[in-house]
C-alpha cells in the first residue's frame, strides 16, 4: 500500500513540475519575449536633427498605449506638435521629452510636425 501511495504522489509531483515548466516555456515557444506584455506601452524613439525627424515615419501597433520619446539633437528649440495625438510641447536643444499616448486605431496615420521649422520637420505614425 505504501509503495503504491508513494508512486502516485511522485507521479502527481512530476506532472505539476511539467505543467510549471511548460507555463514558463510557452511564451518562448510562441515567439513572445519573456516579460513583454500588451499592457506595457510600445516605445517609439524619434530624434530631431537638422530640423527633421528621424525616422520621419514610424509603424506602431494598434490598440496599444505608446510611450513616445522625442530627443532634440539640434542646438535650437523645436515645438513638437500633433493635432491628432493632442500633443504640443517645446523641446529645448539637447533635451528629451516623453509623451504617453492613448491606444490608437488600426489603419490610421497620425501626423506630427515641428512648428518652428514646419517646412522640414514633418513626420507621422502609421498604425498597423
Amino acid at each position: 500500500m505504501r509503495r503504491e501511495g508513494r508512486r502516485r504522489l511522485k507521479t502527481m509531483i512530476d506532472r505539476r513540475r511539467l505543467i510549471l515548466a511548460l507555463a514558463f516555456l510557452l511564451p518562448v515557444c510562441v515567439g513572445l519575449p519573456q516579460g513583454a506584455s500588451a499592457d506595457e506601452p510600445f516605445e517609439v524613439r524619434i530624434v530631431i536633427r537638422d530640423h527633421r525627424f528621424e525616422p520621419a515615419t514610424s509603424e506602431v501597433p494598434a490598440n496599444r498605449a505608446l510611450k513616445l520619446i522625442v530627443t532634440n539633437a539640434d542646438s535650437t528649440p523645436e515645438e513638437f506638435e500633433s493635432i491628432g495625438l493632442k500633443i504640443e510641447r517645446v523641446i529645448a536643444g539637447g533635451k528629451t521629452a516623453e509623451f504617453t499616448v492613448r491606444p490608437l486605431r488600426k489603419n490610421r496615420n497620425y501626423k506630427f510636425f515641428g512648428e518652428f521649422h514646419a517646412a522640414t520637420a514633418q513626420g507621422r505614425l502609421v498604425v498597423k
